[in-house]
């Protein structure tokens, strides 16, 4: 008896590949991180400049007709000028409320300054 044998050996012809790997420098590694970072700072930049202009102006914070001035004479202190204004009122909200209004970085006044005092505590309540 004879056997026929249909197992045929097909091989694919072997192409060398050789595997790559991406080697990056310092230098590379920082240009790439500055360009990773670059959109972040234009929009802090944007934000920076565009978000100061509505600090400074000042224009919406309070309109016009909304507070009266007064001058500070020697010797006055923001809690004198509050209850002067304001006798009825809590000497401390009234305070509280010049210094947003005015945004005084600390209560020392100087004689001949010009302070605002929001109309609700007027004298004239």
């Amino acid at each position: 008896m004879s056997t026929i044998d249909f197992t045929a050996s097909f091989t694919a012809p072997a192409i060398a590949v050789r595997p790559t790997r991406l080697r990056l420098t310092v230098r590379g590694r920082r240009v790439l991180a500055f360009l990773a970072a670059l959109p972040a700072v234009i929009a802090l930049s944007i934000a920076i400049v565009s978000g100061g202009g509505a600090l400074a102006s000042g224009e919406a914070s309070t309109p016009a007709g909304t507070f009266e001035q007064v001058t500070v004479l020697p010797g006055d202190s923001l809690w004198s000028i509050a209850e002067s204004a304001a006798p009825a009122a809590d000497p401390r909200d009234v305070v509280d409320a010049i210094v947003r209004l005015n945004a005084l970085a600390s209560g020392q006044l100087e004689a001949g300054q010009t302070i605002s005092i929001p109309l609700e505590y007027t004298a004239a309540d």
